[in-house]
């Protein structure tokens, strides 16, 4: 039996992603190139804001949170998001360096399966 629950919140956690890069990217352009910080923070600015847009969304939007504990929620949120991060990054040596897969094609590769570790994670044990 399908649960569509799930899948309906699995589909709405997929659009907020989507939102995310585009702050994302947004963000990190904006930092780096207009105001020319460091690749590196700025890229780290753009995985913040991101992260917090991104929680804010989901807990509205896709789990309709009603918990009071909005500060614990968002902390396993950041920490299921940055523990996400590593995986993709891990993923992408794995496939690119390793495997010489193309890096974009690594990329999606890695995104897809971060997703699943994200939402599984925000979805048994943050917004449950």
């Amino acid at each position: 039996m399908i649960n569509t629950e799930l899948i309906s919140k699995f589909i709405k956690f997929c659009v907020v992603g989507g939102s995310g890069v585009i702050v994302d990217f947004g963000v990190t352009y904006l930092c780096k190139e207009i105001a020319k910080l460091n690749k590196y923070l700025s890229n780290s600015i753009g995985f913040i804001v991101a992260a917090t847009s991104n929680f804010i969304l989901n807990r509205i939007w896709t789990f309709n949170s009603q918990s009071p504990d909005i500060l614990k929620q968002y902390g396993l949120f950041f920490l299921y998001s940055f523990i996400g991060l590593g995986l993709n990054n891990g993923i992408i040596y794995l496939l690119h360096d390793k495997g010489k897969i193309n890096f974009y094609l690594s990329k999606l590769i890695a995104i897809g399966g971060v997703t699943f570790w994200n939402f599984f994670m925000n979805y048994f044990f943050n917004f449950q």
